[in-house]
Order: structure tokens, then sequence, then C-alpha cells
């Protein structure tokens, strides 16, 4: 329907560009890389002037402070130089004879004050002598590397952006939807090329070339809760909080341009459109068809369960991965080997650590078993999975709430800890106490567990900043200004 809208109503218009540009003195038209091209030789040469002129002042300034310490070392026999002299073109050239002086430097000493030859002044004059040592040897380095050079010009591109710089208002895909708007499915000529498809935690999905980072600044809809391996032309399994798997075509997540950032999936397709679900049924995470760890699994219950591997699962488009007793649900849904650590977090802040060997794989029609012991109306809102022992570097999110207050309402008080201050405890037990409440707080509203950035979002997915980090197992939070929906 968008493309059909694009094409015959003016919400997209397309229009020329004249780019005729004076490059050299001489006028060229140029296109967008041409245009980039010459502003980034302009940047570089514009930086290895400034540096070629601040190179020739701080060495003349260089030159002059040696002299001046010479004066100051030897302020006696200057004054007496200068006192025995007839005249100031007299006073210059015995000073550069008897203390081997430049012409500048004996011009310099004479216009000089008394009150800077004092010994305070020597110590300032040395200080300032290395200060431009330093200066020096930076910029010989930038003026006799080109790699330097490039990189001093990147790094003040960078800051001009942060600085000046507006968010895109606009998605940049690399189809424009077409595909799916009256034009047939995609051509069999597209290559079966590995990628990585990604769920955010708002429940958008869309799939890269690369292997998705963590660094620079956020965006929109960056935080993700899923990010499995697939090739474009394969599937990956959608699962559900009625204990469902559904295969879902790799084609269908739109694809996305390489970014040097954390990706942001505003460009991204909602993950429920895509599925054919049933009555209350609402998809979770991800999950890779091709990984050869089983799944873990825990439900609101508190019932954990390791699911065998995919090369176990029929060749339907979608069926059942846990038997759910009457009134539980899923809550999710992440890859776990023997040696990884399983996370529970409940709604009255207990936390539940222990070994995955715990959990035996069980087939699809399992129920699995006791994960976590809950208190009264307690439920489980959190499955973490660390990878190995690296539990230093993974955290703890739990913003708590009240339960007489309606969901996204009010910004409860958040607290962000490492896992690692957590003890251990055995499968089936109650776990340990989280955050503690203050006043007009008795629940958790979200939980989460991974490793670090953490990445805070509102419900329209704009990016909310979560307090420090705080090492202390057993404490309040910190308050909110903004509601936080979902962290990945």
């Amino acid at each position: 329907v968008l493309a059909q809208l694009y094409r015959f109503t003016p919400l997209e218009d397309s229009f020329g560009i004249n780019n005729v540009a004076l490059v050299d003195g001489q006028p060229r038209t140029l296109g967008l890389k041409d245009l980039l091209q010459v502003f980034l030789d302009h940047r570089i040469n514009v930086v290895r002037r400034r540096s070629q002129f601040r190179l020739d002042k701080a060495t003349k300034d260089l030159h002059l402070v040696d002299g001046l310490l010479i004066a100051v070392l030897n302020i006696d026999e200057v004054i007496a130089v200068i006192r025995s002299s007839d005249d100031t073109a007299a006073a210059r050239s015995r000073l550069q004879q008897v203390f081997d002086l430049s012409e500048a430097q004996a011009d310099y000493i004479l216009e000089l004050r008394l009150r800077r030859l004092t010994k305070y002044s020597q110590i300032e004059l040395e200080k300032r002598r290395q200060e431009l040592l330093e200066q020096i040897a930076e910029l010989q380095k930038i003026l006799g590397s080109e790699e330097e050079l490039h990189r001093v010009v990147s790094t003040e591109l960078e800051e001009v952006a942060e600085s000046y710089g507006t968010p895109r208002r606009t998605v940049l895909m690399e189809s424009d939807g077409t595909e799916q708007a009256g034009k047939g499915a995609m051509p069999l000529e597209l290559a079966d090329d590995p990628c990585w498809v990604l769920l955010s935690t708002t429940g958008l999905i869309a799939r890269i070339a690369d292997p998705p980072v963590n660094t620079g600044d956020r965006a929109a809809h960056d935080g993700l809760t899923a990010a499995v391996p697939a090739t474009v032309r394969g599937q990956i399994g959608v699962v559900t909080n009625l204990g469902n798997l559904h295969r879902l075509d790799t084609l269908l997540a739109p694809a996305l341009p390489p970014t040097n950032s954390a990706p942001s999936l505003r460009g991204g397709a909602r993950l429920k459109d895509l599925l054919t679900l049933g009555n209350g049924e609402v998809p979770l995470t991800i999950v890779s068809l091709a990984d050869e760890s089983p799944i873990a699994l825990a439900t609101a219950q508190g019932r954990v369960k390791r699911l065998s591997t995919p090369q176990t699962y029929p060749n339907r488009e979608s069926f059942e991965v846990i038997t759910l007793a009457p009134g539980d649900s899923l809550i999710g849904a992440r890859p776990c080997k023997d040696s990884d650590t399983i996370v529970l977090v409940t709604s009255d802040a207990q936390l539940l650590r222990f070994s995955a060997e715990a959990v035996r794989p069980q087939g699809r029609t399992g129920q699995g078993i006791a994960g976590i012991r809950l208190g009264e109306a307690a439920r489980v809102l959190n499955l973490g999975v660390v990878p190995g022992d690296d539990l230093a570097g993974s955290m703890v999110v739990t913003i708590s709430g009240s339960t007489s207050a309606l969901p996204g309402t009010v910004a409860g008080s958040a607290k962000v800890t490492p896992l690692d201050r957590f003890p251990a405890k055995g499968r089936g037990t109650g776990g340990v106490r989280a955050q503690r409440f203050v006043r007009g707080e008795d629940c958790l509203q979200l939980a989460y567990v991974g490793q670090q950035p953490l990445r805070a979002m509102d419900s329209n997915g704009k990016p909310v900043d979560l307090p420090d980090i705080d090492e202390r197992r057993d404490a309040s939070g910190s308050g909110m200004t903004a509601i936080v929906h979902s962290v990945g």
C-alpha cells in the first residue's frame, strides 16, 4: 500500500538538481560522491595548512623562550651588558656575542620588563617550553603521516556532526517495498547470502548483512531483544507466549543498509504483522533454526525447560515447543548451552541464577521443570542466559512500580547492578532480593539481564537513559523521569 501511495500520490516526489560547483576555479558538474570528495580534500588541505601554521608559530615561540631562559639564568650578566652599552643596537649585538643568541632572541630580551625575570617566571618558562615541545611533536606527527592527518580530519568532522547534526527523519532501506506491492515475489536469482535477523524490544524485525555492533550514538528502536544468524532465502523461528514456534522466511524481514554503529530498526516491519497468530498470541523473540544449541524456555509460573536442538523440529510451519499448564504463558526463549548460566527475575524482585546443566534438554511436548519458587501473586518477568561464566560483564536492570497504577502511566525507579553481585542458588529455590521497594512500590514492572551497553526505550522507541551502576545487590532504585517500555 505504501509503495502505491508513493507512486500515485504526492507523498513522494522526485526532482533534479544541477550540481554545478567551482572546483579549483573551474565550473564542474558533480555527483554526490564527487561533492563529498571535494569537501573532504578541502578539509584535509585546511588541516594541513593550519597544522603547518601552528608548527611555525610554536617553533618561533620555542626559539624565543629558549633565549628568555638564558636571560633569566644569567640575569646579572644580561643587565650588566645592557647598562654598559651605548645604544640599543650595541646592546643587541653584545647580547648576541656574549650569550650566543639570535637577533630575534636579543630583541625579545631587550623588550622585556624586569618583572618577567623573577624566579617564578623561570618556572613558568620551563613549563611553557615543555608545552611547546609537546605541541611541536604532535604537529610534526600530523604533518609527517597521511594516516594521522586523516584521523584528525575524521575526528573533527565527527565532533561537528555530534554538535550540529540532527537525526534522519527518513529511514534508508535497501529496497522500496515494491516486491510486496503487487509485483510478485522476490526473484529466485537472489543470492542465499549469510545475514543477521534482528528483533527490537519494540517488536520490529529487519535483517542486515554483517553482525550487529553495540557502539555509537543512540537512535530510535536500537535496543535488540535478539540477533540470530540466518541466510537470505532461509528461515528463522518465532517463539510466542502460547508456547508455539512459527517458521518465518528471512526474506520477509526488510533489509537495512550497513552501519558503523548500533543498527536502528525504525525501518523494520512489525513482527506480529508477518505471522498468522491465534487469539491472544503474541510473538516474544526469534531463534535460529540452524543453531545446534538447545533453547531455554521460561514460563510466568516459574517453569523452565531446555528444548532439544532444532534438528528434531517437525517440518511444519508452526508447532508446539512446550506444554503449558492452564493459565500459564511463556515469557522468554534464548539459546542455552550446558556451560551457560540461567537467570530468572520475578515481579516481587527476586532473582535466581543457576547452571544450565541443572536443566536436562527435553522434547517438544515436555512441560519443563521447576525453575524458581514464586511468592504469592508473583510471576516471572525475565529469562536471562549468560554465556559461560561471564557474570562480571552482565548487568541486571530492574524497574519497580505499583500494581495499583496502570502499566505505562507512571515512571518507576530503576536500578542497574552487576550480575555477579547476586549469589547463585539451587534450581527450584526462591533466589535473592534484587531491589528494595520504597513507599508506593510493591512490584517490578520490568526486568532485564544482559551485557552492556544497555539500551532502554519508551513505547515509541525513543531512547531513555538508565541510572548509573549500583554495586549494592539489595538497594532501592533511582527515580526515572521517563517511562521505560523495554530494555535490550
